[in-house]
């Protein structure tokens, strides 16, 4: 998408979670992505009239590419039926947005709405950037009395960390998901080194998630804890097991041995 125009573009419907907004057909043809970035779990797409395309997976979505590929209408089965948006791009490449719980998101912002969106505005730092290490953590967690596992999934201490992800975090940094947040940092607010093996421990684990290029890696990769449920602690020298508990509504998988 990104340095080609919108020739054609194709709703299927009128919503996805939320209706798509007025003119949203009208004022993305004939403009051209200039950049495609990511901010926590949206995608950005800044097209050439000064509207930046925002757009997030939901449970569901997802994207597929075609050259030359055809109408979402015209393909058999489930693709077919759950292909919502189609971009038809001047290069000859056809995106296809699937979501068959409609649980995604599109919308079209100007730069005043997208600054003031409530998604991204008060976000915390990219957990890959150079700003986010183990001082940027202890800083946020810093006299929090919330868990350590629901703190990590506040996108205002770090943005896009999700269930999954939390949970390995804090079994590479042998951390407890249900000790205070706040033990991670002194009450300056300076980082203890639990901190930096926190901050360490989520670059870890994204970068590998990341370095799987496909879905059917994803799918039968197999995590450190979550979803192991009563299996063996993975930690070399550990003789733990994998319990399951449930904390601000999410299933946390951790180790009863490693992890404090």
């Amino acid at each position: 998408m990104e340095g080609f125009r919108f020739e054609r573009v194709t709703l299927h419907r009128s919503d996805l979670r939320a209706p798509f907004p007025r003119r949203f057909r009208a004022r993305l043809e004939g403009g051209t992505v200039e950049e495609l970035t990511r901010r926590a779990k949206y995608l950005l797409a800044r097209v050439s009239s000064g509207d930046t395309l925002l757009m997030h997976l939901g449970m569901s979505g997802s994207f597929r590419i075609e050259l030359g590929g055809q109408d979402g209408r015209d393909r058999a089965g489930d693709a077919g039926r759950h292909d919502h948006v189609v971009f038809h791009m001047s290069s000859g490449a056809t995106v296809f947005f699937n979501d068959p719980r409609r649980f995604g998101v599109m919308d079209l912002l100007s730069p005043a709405a997208l600054a003031a969106h409530p998604a991204l505005s008060g976000l915390g730092p990219e957990p890959l950037s150079p700003e986010f290490d183990g001082a940027a953590l202890a800083g946020a967690c810093r006299g929090k009395k919330t868990s350590l596992k629901t703190a990590l999934m506040d996108q205002r201490v770090v943005a896009g960390l999700g269930n999954i992800y939390v949970s390995e975090a804090l079994h590479v940094a042998k951390l407890s998901p249900h000790r205070q947040a706040s033990t991670i940092a002194t009450p300056s607010g300076r980082p203890r080194d639990s901190a930096h093996r926190l901050a360490a421990a989520i670059k870890k684990v994204l970068e590998v998630a990341v370095a799987r290029t496909t879905a059917d890696i994803y799918r039968e990769s197999r995590f450190r804890v979550y979803d192991r449920e009563g299996e063996r602690c993975r930690q070399r020298g550990c003789l733990g097991s994998i319990r399951r508990r449930t904390q601000a509504g999410r299933s946390t998988f951790y180790c009863t041995k490693c992890q404090r």
